[in-house]
Formats: C-alpha cells, sequence, structure tokens
C-alpha cells in the first residue's frame, strides 16, 4: 500500500529523529509496550493463546493499539505485536509459548537443517502479520509512526538450535565452533528470509523496522564479527536495495545489538542501519563519542529502574537526557530491552513523562 491510503501522520517525531533532525523533545517508545505488563492485554489473553493473537490480525492490532491509548500523547511510536520467532515457524518449525519460547524439535546437528523448508513464501507463512500491521497502521489514525521489525539471524539461529531460552547457549556456540561453515550457511539463509519479511512490513504500512539481535553479548567480539556481523550488514544494505528496486520509500532501519557495545564503531561504520539501539551498559557520552554526530541513537534506561519508584526514575531519566544531548545527533528516547512483566503501567507512565519533560529543556 501507499502512504496515500493511510490517515496523514499527526506526529512524525521517530522519523525525523532516525532521520538524525533536532526535534522538540525526544520522541518515546519502549520496547514490549504492547505486553504483559497491562491488564488489558492480559484480559486477550485469558482467552487467546499467544501465537493466536500474533496470527490473527484484529488480536493483534487491538494490543498494539492498546498502549497508544492508555498513553494518549505521551508514545511516539506502536510497534506491532508478533514475535521475532515467527520467522523459524515460517521456515518450517514448531514454537510454542508456555511461558517462554520452546521449540518441540530443535535442530541438533547440521543434517537437521534439512527439516527446513527450502523456500520460504512470506506472503503465505506471514501474510498474517502483514495484514496486522496495515489494519494497525489505518487504526493509528496517524497518531503515531508504526514499527515493523524482526529477530537478528544469530539471535534466531540460537534460539532454533537451543530449543529455547538458554543462560549458556551451550549447543548454538557449539554448532559455531565445531560446525562454523554449516553455521554460517544457515544465519545467511535465516538473513534473506528476514529480508523478504522486512520488506513485506514496509509494503504494509510498517514505517521505520528494528532488527533484534538480543543475544548479540553472548558472543565474544571476534565470534560476533564472523558470525553475527555479516548477516546483520547484508539485511540492511538487502532490505533497502529491495525497497528501491520496487520504488518504494526507504524507511529508517534501528538495529538493537544488545551486550555488543565493543561493536558500536564498527556497526556505524560498515553497516546502513540508520539507528543503533544502546542497552544500559554503556554510557550514552561514550556511545555518541563512537559512532559520531550522524548516526541516531535509541536507548537507554535499565528496565529494572522502573521498579525503583517515582524518584528513582526521574533522577534516571534527567541523567538519561543530559547525556544523551552530548554531542548532538538524533536520539530515540527508550529502555536499554524490554518491559518486564511486573512494571506498575502507571510506573510507565511517570517515565514518559519524565521523558518528555527532560528531553526538551
Amino acid at each position: 500500500m501507499s502512504s496515500a491510503d493511510f490517515p496523514k501522520m499527526k506526529n512524525d517525531l521517530l522519523l525525523r529523529a532516525a532521520r538524525g533532525e533536532k526535534t522538540e523533545h525526544a520522541p518515546v517508545w519502549v520496547m514490549r509496550q504492547a505486553g504483559r505488563y497491562l491488564p488489558e492485554f492480559r484480559e486477550v489473553r485469558k482467552s487467546h493463546e499467544f501465537f493466536e493473537v500474533c496470527r490473527t490480525p484484529a488480536l493483534a492490532a487491538e494490543v498494539t493499539w492498546q498502549p497508544i491509548r492508555r498513553y494518549a500523547g505521551l508514545l511516539d511510536a506502536s510497534i506491532i505485536f508478533s514475535d521475532i520467532l515467527v520467522v523459524p515457524q515460517a521456515m518450517g518449525m514448531e514454537v510454542l509459548m508456555n511461558p517462554g519460547p520452546s521449540f518441540p524439535d530443535p535442530l541438533n546437528t547440521p543434517a537437521d537443517i534439512e527439516k527446513l523448508r527450502k523456500v520460504v513464501d512470506v506472503n503465505k507463512e506471514l501474510g498474517y502479520v502483514f495484514d496486522a500491521i496495515t489494519l494497525t497502521r489505518k487504526g493509528l489514525e496517524g497518531a503515531c509512526p508504526l514499527i515493523g521489525f524482526c529477530g537478528a539471524p544469530w539471535t534466531l539461529f540460537a534460539y532454533m538450535v537451543e530449543g529455547g531460552g538458554s543462560k549458556t547457549l551451550q549447543k548454538a556456540k557449539t554448532w559455531i565452533f565445531q560446525y562454523p561453515e554449516e553455521s554460517k550457511a544457515l544465519i545467511m539463509r535465516i538473513a534473506d528470509v528476514c529480508v523478504d519479511f522486512l520488506v513485506g512490513q514496509v509494503k504494509a504500512g510498517a514505517q521505520l523496522l528494528q532488527v533484534f539481535d538480543s543475544w548479540a553479548g553472548e558472543l565474544a567480539p571476534h565470534d560476533f564479527d564472523e558470525f553475527s556481523f555479516p548477516s546483520l550488514q547484508h539485511i540492511a544494505s538487502k532490505t533497502r536495495k529491495r525497497l528501491s528496486e520496487a520504488d518504494i520509500p526507504l524507511v529508517p532501519i534501528t538495529l538493537f545489538a544488545k551486550g555488543a557495545n565493543y561493536a558500536l564503531i564498527k556497526l556505524s561504520e560498515e553497516t546502513e542501519y540508520d539507528v543503533l539501539g544502546l542497552d544500559w551498559c554503556i554510557d550514552p557520552v561514550e556511545a555518541r563519542r563512537l559512532v559520531g554526530p550522524n548516526k541516531a541513537l535509541q536507548g537507554n534506561m535499565d528496565p529494572n529502574v522502573l521498579y525503583g519508584g517515582r524518584d528513582a526514575i526521574e533522577r534516571t531519566v534527567k541523567k538519561m537526557c543530559e547525556a544523551f544531548r552530548v554531542g548532538g545527533g538524533g536520539w530515540i528516547a527508550n529502555l536499554g530491552h524490554g518491559i518486564t512483566p511486573a512494571v506498575d503501567p502507571e510506573d510507565l507512565r511517570w517515565f514518559l513523562e519524565c521523558v518528555h519533560k527532560y528531553s526538551a529543556q
């Protein structure tokens, strides 16, 4: 769909900041903002299984709208309700959510790669995400931009091999060390599906894309360079190329490589991402010094500060805003990882209000 088919934008702060432009205040949203901390989301989940919500456009749109309605005028972006593991599902793997993700039949050896679909038709396998994006974008009525996303290939590969979450990533690391060439081939195969998926999301109405490399920090720097970085580079460049070839306006792309602060210079200089997301383990002043003023940054309050009370939230947001103002460049306010389920929604409201207050000074 073309932008002319959607309601006119009333708030484009996020898009301007992603392009490095100065904004009235820092646009703010939070990762996992449509999720379990909201009672209205929990109400939906009482009668609908997690992936049922993902696969039902009307339900996915409803839970994406929920935080926008609750925090009217405070959130500058929405992010489509989905999950990074829809890509392994599209490739032919079963994924359950109970409550965390689990793969009943993970990839144990390279021979298991044969179980994956040789060709993935994202329109067939993930068309429900595209339908949800179009429906959500229309329903937002221009209140704020809509973000589409995917998981990064290394992170998805790790889930597919581990069979779920892991504290050590022992199986995934065994693969990359014991079967390096097979691992790299599979990671790039995942990357191509991600490109198709991201392009499809833009066609459906997504106005900014984000790639989540949630387990980037589990790799040593040289292993990140070998097993994650090439696929991240490929996604940004290939997605841009595909959109240009289809005469579709480019949208900003954000990379959130959690824990990979050692790679900020490389990611800034050698990839085509517009925005680099930061976790809370790096000072924004240092991040800006590393990447320079021409790359937008996103982040980076520790999500657990939201449990510390209003004084702690305000104090931390004030420091964060002061730090991000040093050195110039675009900045999108966010947490340094996803909001966690036990957060009081009113404490998140206070976080958003504090960002508006202190980032405008």
